[in-house]
């Protein structure tokens, strides 16, 4: 096993801005440092055990994806180099070295842009009910785990607490304006097209994934986390098959879990054992492998 998991992170002098599931965020002015803990959640609750190195996977996995999709939008990104960040952030080299980013500050637009491939999750679950998943008709027949004739865009709004809703799209045009939820919906699609045929041909499956855009002036970019086992489902290629669940390289093994526990997924989160760590410590870092080419440094 690698490094004790890095649970708690604290910058002195550093005014946190937001303390989420996963990431702190520092305000810098008129820039942001993030920082990814090796915190995971299941069920809106965060475990009380970490995941060792898991903070690092995202943030290389996020930089690797925002680089990849640049040409299709702008991000937020500025440096992961730890030289460019504040001379009081430069002093906790040894915390943020391969889990921090600086960027721009954005004002964030409050809709979860999902994407959805194939058919799985709350789509899944709303399609049996309907054949309809966030306002869109589907064909019948489909099975769980089918792949959807086109991939399709069912945005949410975002929660304080608990999970995310699911809208319609005219819903989203309505909240936030059709001319920004055009942008939105027509950028969301088209990177998750460019992504998931990457991906696919290094074995994964994205089936489906989330993005989060935010203002710059004028401008909308992409801000967040990109196509992380955290905000996506990737299932290996080699192991597909319609009308059931798919192993992921996800954190959907931790869900399968907890499914088997005597737990009413109320916090706090129990204690993970060691076997349930390493396993999902090792989807996460075969993920990053596969998709970057390289091993984690």
């Amino acid at each position: 096993m690698a490094e004790k998991a890095m649970l708690n992170i604290d910058i002195p002098r550093l005014k946190l801005f937001k303390k989420g599931k996963v990431r702190d965020v520092y305000d810098l002015e008129d820039k942001l440092l993030i920082v990814s803990s090796d915190r995971i959640s299941a069920f809106d609750v965060v475990m009380s055990t970490g995941i060792p190195d898991k903070g690092r996977i995202l943030t290389g996995l996020s930089l690797f994806w925002f680089d990849h999709t640049r040409p299709i939008i702008d991000n937020h990104v500025i440096s992961s180099n730890i030289a460019d960040f504040p001379s009081e952030a430069q002093k906790q080299e040894n915390i943020l070295k391969g889990r921090s980013m600086l960027v721009k500050k954005a004002k964030m637009i409050e809709i979860e842009c999902v994407v959805r491939g194939y058919l799985s999750g709350s789509g899944w679950r709303e399609y049996k009910q309907s054949g309809i998943v966030s306002g869109i008709k589907l064909p019948g027949g489909l099975l769980e785990s089918s792949k959807l004739p086109q991939p399709i865009f069912t945005p949410a709004i975002k929660a304080k607490t608990g999970h995310d809703e699911n809208i319609t799209e005219k819903k989203m045009m309505d909240l936030i304006g059709s001319k920004a939820g055009k942008v939105l919906k027509e950028k969301s699609i088209e990177i998750y097209l460019k992504a998931a045929k990457y991906a696919e041909e290094k074995g994964i499956i994205i089936a489906d994934t989330k993005f989060e855009f935010g203002y710059l002036g004028d401008k909308i970019i992409l801000i967040d986390e990109i196509l992380t086992p955290d905000s996506s489902r990737f299932w290996p290629k080699n192991d597909y098959s319609p009308g059931r669940s798919q192993k992921s390289f996800d954190k959907q093994f931790l869900r399968d879990y907890l499914e088997t526990l005597d737990w009413d997924k109320t916090p706090p989160g129990p204690e993970l054992p060691d076997e349930i760590v390493a396993k999902t410590r090792e989807k996460y870092l075969e993920a990053y492998r596969r998709l970057t080419g390289k091993e984690l440094e």
